[in-house]
């Protein structure tokens, strides 16, 4: 998922659904509905740009199911699929202190709370029971190692400072 500042990824086509131009959605939102609250979509497919009107959609399952403006066949929508959603980052709702949106934990370099530089925030992955940093090393982290982090607040992850771009762990680096 990657972005820049002016947007943020919200979501990726993965698939046609029925034969009118509806296409399946993998949501990024928390909850997965909540893409259907952005109706100005940009596509980005293959480093192509398209802008995309958000007409309708609903949750099909443990889907999501769109009908974009401007498709209304199978066939055209087929050629939509794997792009990934982005939404301009301004209409992004304010979150409250000390929640984080994942876009604003990547890149984040990780040290552990004796100040040891672990590596940086490459990307976040979803579990069942909590989310998990992934970290990778950078030229100044203690070891070239990829470590799994627990996105734990105030159990595991101790201090996230947006300004300085850091984030602290307390977290064994032998683990």
């Amino acid at each position: 998922m990657t972005q820049n500042s002016q947007e943020t990824v919200i979501g990726r086509i993965t698939s046609v659904f029925g034969v009118k131009g509806w296409l399946k959605v993998y949501s990024f939102t928390d909850p997965i509905d909540g893409i259907l609250g952005y109706t100005n979509w940009v596509l980005d497919l293959d480093g192509k740009r398209i802008p995309a009107k958000l007409e309708e959609g609903r949750r099909q399952g443990k889907a999501i199911v769109v009908r974009l403006k401007g498709i209304g066949d199978r066939e055209l929508a087929r050629t939509y699929c794997g792009a990934e959603i982005k939404v301009p980052t301004a209409e992004l709702p304010e979150l409250p202190e000390g929640e984080f949106y994942w876009r604003q934990l990547q890149g984040l370099d990780v040290f552990t709370v004796e100040g040891e530089c672990l590596g940086r925030v490459d990307h976040l992955i979803e579990t069942g029971s909590n989310d998990v940093l992934v970290v990778h090393a950078t030229a100044d982290s203690i070891d070239q190692r990829e470590r799994l982090i627990p996105y734990l607040p105030d159990q595991v992850v101790r201090e996230i400072d947006l300004e300085a771009r850091k984030l602290v762990a307390d977290w064994d680096p032998e683990f």
